[in-house]
C-alpha cells in the first residue's frame, strides 16, 4: 500500500481524500517486480520516490526497507493522452468544469496521469466557452492542456466534426483563440490544404503550441510544406485521411515517412486494424508511435446515446457511431486497454508499449519531467497486475487509485 494522498483538482474535490506524512518526509520504495525505466524493462527493479518525484532505481535488492512489493506485477510511468474528448458520461466539450473533471478523473483510474482535453469544430463562441471553462483545469495540472481538433479540417474527411461548420483557418479567428487560451492551447489539429493553413501553422507555433495534421485530403505535396513549416503530429494516423495510395500517397505518406513526425495511433481494434498497427510501428518505429484514446463520453461508461459537440452519437458493443452518417464518432477507448491490445494483438513488448503510451507523447509535448521512470522524474506511476490491468496510479507521489488510496 502508499501513504500520503492528496486531493487532485480544486476547491477539495479531488481523487483520494486521506492525508498521511508531509510532502518532505513521504518515502515511498518500490521492489522485486519487473520496471519499465528508461533504460528499458529489467526484471527485479527498485525505484524510490521521495515527495513528487522518483530520486532512485536500480535492479536486485534496494538500500532502504520496501514499501511495495511487486513480486508478480510490474512498475511502469503512467499513460499521458495527448488526445482525448471525455469519459465516464462526461466530456472535455463542455462549459462546466466539473463535468471536464468527471471526465480526466475516469481516465486517471485507467492509469492516464497526464491528459490532453481535445474539442470539437464548433462555433468561435462555443469554442472561445469550452477554453475559458477548461483553463482553469490547466492552471491546476487536472489537465495537461487543450488540443483544438477542429474547427480548421477537411469537408471531405470530417468524420464527427459538424461539416457545416467546418472553415479554412482566418488569421484573426486563429489569434482570438489562441489568445482566449492563453498559453493553455498546446496542440491544433488543422489540414494543410486549406487556403491560408501555412500561415496558421506558424502563428500557431509562434504561441507555443504543436501542430497536428490530420482530417485532411491534403496530397503528398501540400503535407510535406506543412511538415516543413511546422507541423510534427500526424492526428490519428489514417482514420480521417485521404487513403495511401501507391502512385497517391496523399497525407499518410508524408507523415509516414518524415522522422520528425510523431504519429497518433487508435488501438482500440476498431478504427485500425491490427495489421495497419504493426505495420506503422514496423515502419516508423517505436520513438515515433503515440498511442491515443480519441475517447468521447462513453469511454468507462454504458452504451447508448451520446453527444460530441452538438452531434449525436450511438455506442453499441463498445462501438461509437454518429446517428446521422454512421461515421466513427472517437472512441470509448481507456489506454490500459490499448496497453492489452497492442501488447496481446500487436506482439509488441511491454517496454515498447510504456515508449508509446508514455515516452513519446510527453516527449513530443516537451514535458521533460515526465514519462519515464528516472531520477527527477514525476512519481506517476503505475502498478499493473499479472495480466497487464491498473492496480494502483500514484500521481506526483500521491496515490489516486488502487489500494494505497
Amino acid at each position: 500500500g502508499g501513504r500520503g494522498a492528496r486531493a487532485i483538482g480544486w476547491g477539495g474535490r479531488g481523487v483520494a481524500t486521506c492525508v498521511g506524512a508531509s510532502r518532505e518526509e513521504r518515502v515511498t520504495v518500490f521492489a522485486g517486480g519487473r520496471v519499465v525505466t528508461d533504460q528499458g524493462l529489467v526484471e527485479s527493479g527498485w525505484v524510490e520516490v521521495e515527495g513528487e518525484l522518483i530520486v532512485d532505481r536500480g535492479i536486485g535488492e534496494p538500500h532502504k526497507s520496501v514499501d511495495f512489493d511487486l513480486r508478480g506485477r510490474a512498475l511502469i510511468p503512467g499513460f499521458v493522452d495527448q488526445h482525448c474528448h471525455g469519459g465516464g458520461g462526461n466530456t472535455f466539450i463542455t462549459t462546466d468544469a466539473a463535468e471536464a473533471f468527471r471526465a480526466a478523473e475516469l481516465h486517471l483510474r485507467h492509469g492516464t496521469t497526464s491528459i490532453m482535453a481535445s474539442l470539437v469544430t464548433g462555433t468561435r463562441e462555443a469554442l472561445t466557452e469550452q477554453i475559458r471553462t477548461l483553463t482553469p483545469l490547466v492552471d491546476q495540472d487536472v489537465l495537461l492542456g487543450i488540443h483544438l481538433e477542429g474547427p480548421w479540417l477537411s469537408t471531405l474527411h470530417c468524420g464527427a466534426h459538424d461539416s457545416a461548420l467546418l472553415r479554412a483557418p482566418d488569421g484573426a479567428e486563429v489569434g482570438e483563440l489562441l489568445a482566449v487560451g492563453g498559453g493553455r492551447i498546446k496542440m491544433v489539429t488543422i489540414a494543410p490544404e486549406l487556403p491560408g493553413s501555412i500561415q496558421a501553422i506558424h502563428q500557431i507555433l509562434r504561441a507555443g503550441a504543436v501542430v497536428a495534421i490530420g482530417h485532411t485530403d491534403a496530397n503528398y505535396e501540400q503535407a510535406k510544406l506543412a511538415i516543413e513549416a511546422g507541423a510534427t503530429v500526424a492526428t490519428h494516423l489514417s482514420n480521417a485521411m485521404r487513403p495511401l495510395h501507391h502512385r497517391d500517397p496523399g497525407a499518410i505518406g508524408a507523415l509516414m515517412e518524415d522522422p520528425r513526425v510523431t504519429v497518433e495511433l487508435i488501438a482500440d481494434g476498431v478504427h485500425v486494424h491490427p495489421a495497419v498497427l504493426r505495420l506503422v510501428h514496423n515502419e516508423a518505429g517505436t520513438a515515433r508511435v503515440a498511442l491515443i484514446t480519441d475517447a468521447m463520453g462513453a469511454a468507462g461508461a454504458p452504451g447508448g446515446r451520446y453527444l460530441l459537440g452538438q452531434l449525436e452519437v450511438d455506442v453499441v458493443d463498445g462501438t461509437a457511431r454518429l446517428v446521422e452518417g454512421g461515421a466513427i464518432a472517437g472512441s470509448t477507448l481507456t489506454l490500459d486497454w490499448a496497453m492489452r491490445y497492442v501488447v496481446l494483438e500487436g506482439g509488441v513488448s511491454l517496454d515498447q508499449v510504456v515508449q508509446m503510451l508514455s515516452t513519446n507523447p510527453a516527449r513530443m509535448m516537451g514535458l521533460d519531467d515526465r514519462g519515464v521512470i528516472a531520477p527527477g522524474k514525476r512519481a506517476d506511476l503505475l502498478v499493473l497486475g499479472p495480466r497487464l490491468e491498473v492496480e494502483s496510479v500514484m500521481r506526483r507521489g500521491d496515490w489516486v487509485h488502487g489500494p494505497g488510496v
